[in-house]
Order: C-alpha cells, then structure tokens, then sequence
C-alpha cells in the first residue's frame, strides 16, 4: 500500500485492504500501531465488515453447511487450520451436539454462522481445543477473534435478558432483532452496553500506569472504569484517575472507541494530562500505580486492546 492511498483508508474497502496487509506482517511506515486506527481494533464491526452479515435467529440461514462460534467460559473452542486457529465448519460431533441450543447470529463467507455456549466442565476432544480470550500472546487472527467475541456477547445477553427486569416474568425474543419483549408487562428491552472511560494520562515523557492482582505478573495498563449517573464520558475519565490513582487531570481528549465483549463494554479512550497530585492507589481496586518512562513501559497489554492502541500511539 503506498503512502498516498493511506490517509484515505476510511471506507470498508480500503479498511479491508489494510487488514490484508496488517495480516500479511507488513506494516506501513508511518504506524507505529499493528491497527492504523482504533476502527481497525478487533471486536469492532469493521474487522469483519467485508465478509460478514448480522443475522437474527428467526432469519432463515444461508444454506445447511455452517461455521460454529463456539463459547466456554472466557475461551473460544476452535479446530487447528492450516494458519493457525480457526472457526469449526460443518456438522458437529455428537458429544458437543448434546449441550446448549445454537443462535444463528449471521453469515460468514457466505455460510451460516452459529454461536454455542458450552459447559466448563465439558471435555473437548481433537481436533477442538480452548483458546483464552485472555491469552498474553494472540494466536487467533483478527477475524476468528471479533467473531468469538461477538458471539460471547451475544450469549451473554441472551442468558441475562431470560427475565424482565422490571417484573421478572419470562420474555420473548422481538424478530428481526436482539430485543426481548416481557410475556408479562409487555415491556422491551434491548442489548444492554457499558460504557466505559479508559485513559492515558501524560507527565512530561511519563506516563500513568496502573495494575490490577489478578493480572498475569509484571503487566500494567491503564486506569478504566464504568460511566456513572450523571456524567459525560469525560467526566468519568477525570472521576476514575481521581478515585484509582489519587491524580487530578486536564485537557481531556477522546482519541477513540473499541467494542469489548467481556461481558458486554463499549471502551471509550481518552488521553489527558497531569494536573497535579501524588499517587494514592485504591487497593480495592487496584494493587499498584506508577508513572514510567515512556521509552521503559513495563509488559503492557495485547494490542487486541484498546489500552495497548491508546499507549503505542499517543505516548
């Protein structure tokens, strides 16, 4: 891709082209990022805008040959291809057949695409194996990757939004859509999305970065929390540093957003600056804060994250 077409890369085509390239390894050298913007981040809609098509479970599927999103716990089951980890196709073995019903939630490549929640304690057998979400390193592609997230958010919905949460009767699925509509009080509800600030704070060439106990060792990120009542996105960005950190911050600016299917986020990333303050950790919350070096970070996040975008493009 030559340094003239890049600027231009904002419609679904060309956002394909560069996942190609980024795909391949090569990089365009003027990105200091794997994901040239935060549009490109796995989970979010353009990962995988060029071949995939949302679907309901009242649709009628594309076809009998089908793709499975296969969801246990905080793991995507997969089968081994030749590049690497990717989505089953085909009929499934009798022994994960027998577990939970199938959501159709789109097509993929032209084919059926199903997402199934598994038991934890069910026994996968070759060639299925669990891949974690959570994994340091990334061995799913970015596709495999948004589609299983997908999917789990998607069950996960699913399952909480059994009941109306306004009178606890039974609810139906609305069609055409991932709505629920109350048996009872005939209330509707839909998707519920957290919204959440997520920011870098800079000091000179130091950068605000925080860690939590149940991180694997060594590894910081960035201060994030949920939005509150009464508060714009910005607002909890200020909030969430003050209350985690002990920091007062300035010169708030939105830099970008990433889907975040653990359970159901929508991250919000900010970058501000230091305003005044020592730090204070809230060890209900936190285990340690600390300012580092830009140019000496600590292990940071995956780049699947949005946290690791904001920091290899903004320290």
């Amino acid at each position: 891709m030559t340094k003239d077409l890049w600027p231009k890369c904002k419609g679904i085509a060309q956002q394909a082209a560069v996942r190609q390239q980024l795909a391949q390894g090569r990089k365009h050298p003027d990105q200091p990022s794997r994901y040239p913007e935060a549009i490109n981040l796995p989970f979010n809609y353009s990962s995988v805008s060029d071949c995939f098509i949302y679907q309901t479970p009242d649709d009628k599927p594309p076809g009998d040959d089908c793709f499975w999103a296969i969801i246990q716990g905080n793991n995507a089951v997969l089968t081994q291809g030749a590049s690497g980890p990717e989505l089953p196709f085909g009929p499934l073995p009798e022994w994960l057949r027998n577990t939970n019903t199938p959501l159709l939630i789109g097509s993929w490549h032209g084919k059926a695409l199903y997402a199934l929640a598994v038991s934890g304690s069910l026994a996968l057998q070759p060639p299925f194996s669990a891949e974690p979400f959570n994994a340091s390193g990334e061995g799913m592609d970015i596709q495999t990757l948004t589609l299983t997230g997908l999917a789990r958010q998607i069950l996960h919905w699913d399952k909480q939004s059994r009941y109306c949460p306004r009178c606890g009767a039974e609810t139906d699925r609305m069609a055409s859509s991932w709505g629920k509509r109350c048996r009872s009080c005939s209330s509707e509800h839909f998707p519920h999305i957290h919204p959440c600030a997520i920011i870098l704070v800079k000091h000179g060439n130091q950068l605000l970065l925080t860690r939590k106990a149940e991180w694997i060792p060594g590894r910081y990120s960035l201060v994030a929390g949920f939005l509150d009542f009464g508060e714009s996105l910005e607002e909890c960005a200020i909030r969430e540093v003050r209350e985690e950190t002990g920091i007062e911050i300035c010169n708030v600016r939105y830099v970008g957003s990433q889907n975040w299917p653990f359970p159901a986020q929508l991250m919000a990333g900010f970058v501000a600056d230091y305003a005044g303050g020592e730090i204070t950790v809230d060890t209900d919350e936190l285990e340690d804060a600390r300012w580092f070096p830009a140019d000496a970070l600590p292990t940071l996040p995956p780049s699947r994250s949005i946290a690791r975008w904001i920091i290899d493009n903004f320290k």
